[in-house]
């Protein structure tokens, strides 16, 4: 079940697309918890889950994926993404490891 759907935005030549990304709800497999989210790049729509011991745990390891999928990206690096109006960074948290790649409210925020 899709619990929350988030927009980050990619500056191109001639205006922006919205990138979309889908969290879903995290579910009992097996002996763990798995958190199946999507990001819809230009390339195409990329399918991921993350494990934990329980859902908690699976649903934040999802969301440090997803950061940690947008802050390695060619996009990033090339300063063409954004979530919000005018601030840069997009909301997600990230490992400790990836900590120095945040930035505007997501390095305030940290």
């Amino acid at each position: 079940m899709l619990i929350i759907s988030h927009n980050i935005y990619l500056k191109t030549d001639v205006d922006e697309i919205a990138i979309e990304i889908r969290l879903y709800q995290p579910e009992k497999h097996n002996t763990a918890w798995i958190c199946r989210y999507e990001v819809d790049w230009p390339e195409g729509s990329r399918t991921f889950r993350s494990s934990g011991f329980d859902a908690l745990q699976a649903l934040v390891l999802a969301l440090q994926m997803i950061g940690a999928e947008i802050y390695s990206s060619s996009y990033h690096r090339a300063g063409r993404l954004r979530a919000y109006d005018n601030e840069k960074g997009y909301g997600f948290p990230v490992a400790s490891s990836l900590r120095d790649l945040l930035v505007g409210v997501d390095k305030i925020a940290m």
